[in-house]
């Protein structure tokens, strides 16, 4: 690994998908929060608060931010499936990563809040039509999403998180 912001490399989207890469994707998606669970597994509480790289967030961090940012996926995919191409809301992460709830909340909270979160997203996503994938939103940032590409991308940040811990774990020999 030559970069530890990006234990499984940076993300890349090659459009357009099929059903056998969306059920990929669903699948990864599905399992995420059992993955970020076992990825904290037994770690002691200054273990917790270790950053998974210098200037990187802890872990602490890293978990709460997860289900907050696939709460945001979530809706965004509501929208689009439910509007004509609306603009949703960025949001200022490390912002959010640094809010009082973050160091307060414990990571169980978030972790439970996450199941349900993905129970209800994925039996959305496995009920979407073929032209369902093609609908968009806009994002102020980053221009046209199809929510194909927004599917992938959260694939990928679950694992790319999950990643930040467990790569850190070798590291330390935790």
């Amino acid at each position: 690994m030559s970069d530890p912001r990006y234990p499984i490399g940076k993300f890349k989207f090659d459009a357009p998908t099929d059903e056998a890469q969306r059920n990929k994707f669903i699948d990864d998606i599905e399992q995420a929060p059992a993955a970020l669970r076992v990825a904290i597994k037994n770690l002691s509480p200054e273990q917790i608060e270790t950053p998974y790289r210098d200037g990187g967030w802890t872990v602490r961090q890293v978990v709460h931010h997860v289900p907050e940012s696939h709460m945001n996926a979530y809706i965004r995919f509501k929208l689009a499936l439910t509007e004509d191409e609306p603009t949703v809301k960025p949001y200022m992460e490390d912002r959010w990563a640094g809010t009082p709830d973050v160091e307060s909340t414990p990571l169980e909270v978030s972790l439970a809040m996450m199941e349900p979160l993905h129970e209800r997203w994925v039996r959305l996503l496995r009920h979407l039509k073929p032209s369902d994938w093609k609908r968009t939103f806009r994002h102020p940032e980053g221009g046209v999403m199809p929510l194909e590409r927004n599917l992938a991308l959260y694939a990928w940040h679950g694992k790319h998180h999950v990643a930040h811990i467990t790569e850190l774990r070798k590291r330390m020999g935790w």
